[in-house]
């Protein structure tokens, strides 16, 4: 099986997870295994435990860490608590999230993530349970119209639905370019002239709520930092707002210390810090990486260490 995927922010990510040759590290979002190769390859005693629930990405995984002291399991990130628990793991030393849609996933067509190739609706990361397909076909206009407006931050959210709803009425919606051609009739001419593919807003939005991403990572956040050694860093690509925003206000909450009023004259909360944060401001790809890699535009690099 063909596995193409380029590694966004590849150097900086390994750079700031500070790894140790001896040292416990988690790639949750393993994929085409190009950042777990890269931890794999510092660590002597030490031990990777990648994590995928892509079937394909776990397959390829195996395949690319033979022989390095690594341990592949199909997951989901969320469940990071259960996967160390089950490897009688108790902490590591670094744990990175490359969040989003694979380039695997994008350029295979029958997977239905993308708007440029028809294929069946889909959008599964796991290739298990409920699709796009069936969001499609069976959400409200409401519902619709609200996963559209706050994944896809879309301005055009209830039009889209209201032709969806019309459109399955008729018959169902199988297809990609089905619901592509919906959407492009939705929104008005000028408004497709900006901005990218008319369908972008809308596939990203069907894809996270498909795959339960944000509320995937909002449950990681919290697990996945009390799974970090003192001195551990969590390291987490994004690639749209949503994501970073809940990183950002994650990260931000567990490196703030005492909440006091301003006009106290001494701390009485006794609140510390949980985490500093390695880099103040996300961390961007470089002009060489935009040039050769162009979906990487929107990556940005947040690190912090637990205190």
């Amino acid at each position: 099986m063909e596995f193409r995927h380029v590694s966004v922010l590849l150097e900086e990510s390994i750079q700031a997870l500070n790894i140790r040759p001896d040292g416990i590290y988690v790639d949750g979002t393993a994929g085409g295994a190009g950042h777990s190769l890269a931890i794999a390859k510092r660590l002597t005693t030490g031990k990777l435990i990648a994590i995928d629930k892509d079937p394909d990405a776990v397959q390829i995984a195996r395949e690319r860490l033979a022989g390095y002291p690594a341990v592949v399991v199909q997951s989901d990130y969320a469940c990071i608590d259960q996967v160390l628990a089950e490897q009688n793991i108790p902490g590591v030393d670094g744990i990175l999230l490359d969040l989003g849609v694979s380039s695997h996933q994008l350029d295979t067509a029958q997977r239905g993530f993308s708007y440029h190739q028809n294929a069946p609706l889909d959008m599964r990361m796991s290739q298990s349970g409920f699709s796009a397909y069936d969001i499609v076909n069976t959400y409200s206009v409401e519902e619709l119209s609200r996963i559209l407006r706050e994944y896809g931050e879309e301005k055009f959210a209830y039009k889209i639905a209201l032709n969806i709803q019309r459109a399955r009425e008729v018959s169902p919606i199988e297809t990609t370019f089905q619901l592509v051609d919906i959407i492009k009739a939705s929104i008005p001419a000028a408004a497709r002239r900006e901005g990218g593919h008319p369908a972008k807003r809308s596939f990203q939005a069907i894809r996270i709520a498909v795959n339960s991403e944000l509320d995937n990572l909002s449950l990681c956040l919290d697990k996945a930092f009390d799974c970090l050694k003192p001195g551990g860093r969590f390291a987490i690509i994004t690639f749209h707002s949503l994501e970073d925003r809940l990183v950002k206000q994650k990260f931000a909450a567990m490196a703030k210390g005492c909440i006091c009023p301003p006009d106290f004259p001494v701390c009485v909360c006794g609140r510390k810090p949980e985490a500093k944060l390695v880099y103040k401001k996300p961390v961007l790809p470089s002009q060489e990486e935009l040039n050769e890699n162009n979906r990487s535009r929107s990556a940005k690099l947040r690190v912090c260490e637990k205190i």
